[in-house]
């Protein structure tokens, strides 16, 4: 072991290294151990088109603080780490490459050529995330990464469809669905962003027919009135009972369109007539289907409309918007065009505002199947942290629709389904069917759509464990623990994994669900390229090591809400880290091994002084508060109060007043202190080590006192033995004295060379205290000499006095004290007692306080009450010596 640590502390140096050495030792490892118990965490996989991003990597983090945790609690850890084939992302960026370099369509290239170069993209950039993960320290099991189209996981994917097909739960149907122009495929409810765009509502004339009558409908999309096959109104209304059953006149058109009542129609909302086009919005075909309406699709996938649309065949959506707007004008069909904002659905990878759309699809029917996911929920076996988004998963799962689960891309899964050539016959099946089973022919083709990327990631935390299969690592790994993830994937994939796994597996996929917010730029907005706020998590460990990004993610989290990003923190961090460093080096450098060799705390127990045993004491209740907010998820507050130890009270308070014994030669006392430093400083690092675990790695290294990597040491635990009470009450009133002291000197400009003699009275129950901690004040309060006396007999009257709980201190500083700035302290002192001793008073005066509050609350209120008039005593008497003294 070196001796000590580099000079300056430089994380470039030894993360890398650490690093290498955890993999090299096999230390993220895991394989099932009947003598543990094992926790369990399934990385959100990223896409394999994804480059480490701030979202990421807080993500991450949290995840890791909670492996590096239980692995040291002795439990057997997996972080099964694995990326997402993204099907629509991933198609974008290969269709573009192939364009870009060789000119062509991926329908030139034909399916099989298009998917070995999608497998060769994956390839070549599907490892790239990976290696930046790494850099942030995540202590996952890499060597069982797995990806959402190997060969399990493609396994897992056919026999999840073939088993809710035959169950009954899958079907094919001709149904409304969302359908991106851009990407030209569908997407599911939960791929539909909605933004509020600015519209208008156009107001036209449909007139009835053989009449000059007409009804008033307003529509924020005329061009789909070419697709209009109906009118509605609802059947209460007396305005239009008389028209129920009779004909209008489709505009510019001339189709007859039946009028039908039908309660979906608001009364109240615009002017209770409504326009039925079925195959182009989802409750106009629900609409349809109970008045047996025409279905008219009228665009092309692309967004342009058909060969149906007339004079309009060809045109962008809105460009025929324009052309029919200008018609109906012309014609005078058009009444008006009122301005009116609405929430439009757009993709969430493109943006491109879908078009519902009639269409041949896959679903699968999600009433039954959300039932169990209900279920674990309200039964608490699922709960979510914080748990106010129990609402929002349990909102989707009671209102869910039928889920569309067939894309028009070619990178994924491909459905299992084959249609048989001569009679049309669907077979669903694991592999191609070697004959029909209706018509006996032997030629089939397979369904040529893939699955919704999430059917497989709802497949995340079992198929990775080999589901279907029983394998051993699903039967000792399954079910999960802890989910980590935003609140904004609830949607996509939380819900989706808890009913595949109640469907799957009949049991919850994991205990909790960790949702935090995003990491927003220092003004609160999202980070994003169009603003040009983003911040590379890469650039950021570059400049100031992993470990500085990691302590800002967490120091600045709470489950559930987002957090604001600060390079002032960053900073922060980087110089907490450079505090614990320097801190260590002092440690390190007065370590005595000779004296040192074969130490233990036996030997040193009756030589602890009262700073040795408060600072043990507050490290061992440390360790409690610590692994108390670990365990309830409170991370962030969990590394705060590890945070606060550590630079306050051990670095600027203990090894302050250690260092005369160190500097001295009283060998047991050098002893004593020393195991108390490394003793203190291997619970520090062990606390720290999940948040900052390259820094406290290395100090580890060079820790005297340890052995092996901190990676796999055993996590502090709290000992009653070491909950010293009484120290640490005895400790604060020598710090409070200090404090004070300080204060005092700070506001009379007294500069910490000056040092001065410090005389304290304590009352009776503080004299044990004074007397074990009054040498701290020679080191901590620039004192001389201090002297303990029993009362204030003597004490010179141009003395200055602090007054705390219990104790009065008084420093003469004849030649130093500005009397006029003492008087000026003094008067504010007293104001302040004078708040103090005004607010207690009216609550002992409150008769309703008195008379409902617990006689331990009115007790204690008194106690203050003859605490501060004591003080004010105090403070009065001394007032009056130095008013004396100027006159």
């Amino acid at each position: 072991m070196e001796t000590n640590l580099n000079k300056t502390y430089d994380p470039k140096e030894f993360e890398s290294r650490l690093y290498d050495e955890w993999m090299e030792k096999g230390y993220f490892a895991s394989k099932p151990n009947k003598d543990k118990k094992p926790f369990t965490i399934m990385m959100p996989p990223p896409n394999i088109t994804g480059q480490l991003h701030m979202g990421h990597a807080l993500d991450h983090t949290l995840q890791d603080v909670l492996i590096r945790w239980k692995r040291m609690q002795g439990c057997e850890t997996l972080w099964l780490p694995g990326t997402d084939h993204a099907s629509i992302a991933t198609e974008v960026k290969v269709v573009e490459r192939i364009k870009k370099e060789e000119g062509k369509t991926k329908y030139e290239l034909g399916r099989d050529e298009f998917m070995k170069r999608a497998w060769a993209w994956k390839e070549e950039f599907g490892g790239k995330i990976e290696n930046q993960l790494k850099k942030l320290g995540d202590s996952c099991d890499w060597d069982r990464q797995r990806f959402t189209m190997d060969q399990g996981c493609n396994d897992a994917v056919k026999e999840f469809f073939i088993k809710l097909y035959e169950e009954g739960h899958i079907y094919r149907g001709h149904r409304i669905i969302n359908w991106c122009p851009n990407c030209k495929t569908t997407l599911s409810d939960a791929e539909v962003e909605h933004e509020d765009q600015p519209g208008n509502f156009y107001h036209v004339k449909y007139f009835l027919k053989d009449s000059d009558q007409f009804l008033e409908v307003a529509t924020t999309r005329p061009e789909t009135m070419l697709g209009d096959s109906g009118i509605a109104v609802n059947p209460n209304d007396e305005r239009y009972a008389d028209i129920v059953g009779k004909t209008a006149i489709l505009p510019l058109v001339g189709r007859e369109l039946p009028i039908v009542a039908d309660e979906y129609v608001d009364m109240e909302f615009g002017t209770g007539v409504v326009k039925m086009t079925p195959a182009h919005d989802p409750n106009d075909f629900e609409v349809g289907l109970r008045h047996n309406l025409e279905e008219i699709n009228v665009m092309n996938e692309d967004g342009t409309m058909n060969d149906k649309c007339g004079k309009y065949a060809g045109m962008d959506r809105y460009e025929c918007r324009k052309s029919i707007i200008d018609d109906l004008k012309e014609e005078g069909f058009l009444i008006k065009i009122k301005e009116h904002d609405h929430a439009v659905g757009t993709c969430y990878r493109c943006h491109t505002t879908i078009e519902p759309r009639l269409s041949e699809q896959w679903f699968v029917k999600m009433d039954k199947l959300a039932e169990p996911a209900i279920k674990i929920l309200n039964d608490k076996e699922l709960q979510f942290v914080p748990d106010k988004f129990d609402k929002t998963y349990l909102q989707w799962l009671e209102n869910i629709r039928d889920w569309c689960i067939s894309r028009q891309l070619w990178w994924g899964h491909q459905i299992p389904a084959y249609y048989c050539q001569e009679c049309g016959e669907v077979v669903v099946a694991r592999e191609m069917p070697e004959k029909c089973p209706k018509c006996g022919c032997t030629h089939f083709k397979q369904d040529e759509d893939v699955l919704d990327t999430w059917f497989s990631s709802a497949l995340w935390p079992f198929s990775t464990l080999g589901w279907p299969n029983n394998t051993e690592e699903l039967n000792y790994y399954y079910p999960t623990n802890v989910l980590v993830t935003g609140y904004d994937i609830i949607f996509f994939w939380v819900v989706r994994m808890a009913f595949a796994a109640m469907f799957c597996m009949n049991e919850k996929p994991f205990s909790h669900v960790l949702i935090h917010g995003l990491v927003r730029d220092s003004q609160g907005r999202k980070m994003s390229k169009s603003l040009g706020n983003g911040i590379d998590p890469l650039e950021i460990i570059d400049q100031f090591g992993a470990d500085a990004l990691r302590f800002t993610l967490i120091t600045g989290n709470s489950p559930g809400n987002d957090m604001r990003f600060y390079m002032e923190r960053v900073e922060f961090a980087r110089n907490f880290a450079n505090k614990l460093w320097n801190a260590s080096r002092f440690v390190f450098m007065n370590w005595d091994e000779e004296m040192m060799n074969g130490v233990t705390r036996s030997d040193v127990e009756a030589n602890l002084t009262l700073a040795d045993k408060w600072i043990i004491s507050r490290a061992n209740n440390i360790v409690k508060d610590v692994t108390h907010n670990m365990d309830k998820f409170e991370l962030g507050m969990a590394l705060q109060k590890a945070y606060d130890f550590t630079w306050s009270e051990y670095c600027d308070w203990y090894i302050e007043m250690v260092k005369p014994r160190l500097y001295g030669d009283d060998v047991e006392a050098k002893k004593a202190a020393l195991y108390t430093l490394t003793y203190v400083l291997e619970t520090i690092l062990k606390l720290l080590h999940p948040f900052i675990p390259f820094i406290t790695e290395e100090i580890f290294d060079h820790l005297p006192t340890a052995n092996g990597m901190i990676i796999v040491s055993e996590w502090p635990e709290f000992k009653e033995e070491d909950n010293m009470a009484k120290e640490e009450a005895m400790m604060d009133v020598m710090m409070d004295g200090i404090r004070n002291v300080r204060n005092v000197r700070s506001e009379m400009n007294v500069p910490p060379s000056k040092k001065a003699k410090v005389i304290m009275v304590p009352s009776e129950d503080k004299l044990e205290a004074v007397e074990a901690g009054k040498d701290y004040f020679k080191t901590l309060a620039s004192a001389s000499e201090v002297e303990v006396r029993a009362d204030e007999v003597g004490i010179p009257e141009d003395a200055v006095s602090v007054v705390i709980d219990g104790v009065k201190i008084f420093i003469p500083l004849d030649e130093l004290v500005d009397f006029e700035k003492e008087l000026e302290r003094l008067n504010k002192e007293k104001a302040k007692l004078e708040g103090e001793i005004k607010r207690v008073n009216g609550k002992l005066s409150n008769q309703g306080f008195l008379a409902k509050a617990p006689q331990k609350l009115v007790d204690e209120e008194k106690a203050k009450k003859e605490k501060f008039e004591e003080m004010m005593k105090s403070v009065e008497e001394r007032l009056a010596s130095i008013q004396a003294k100027l006159s």
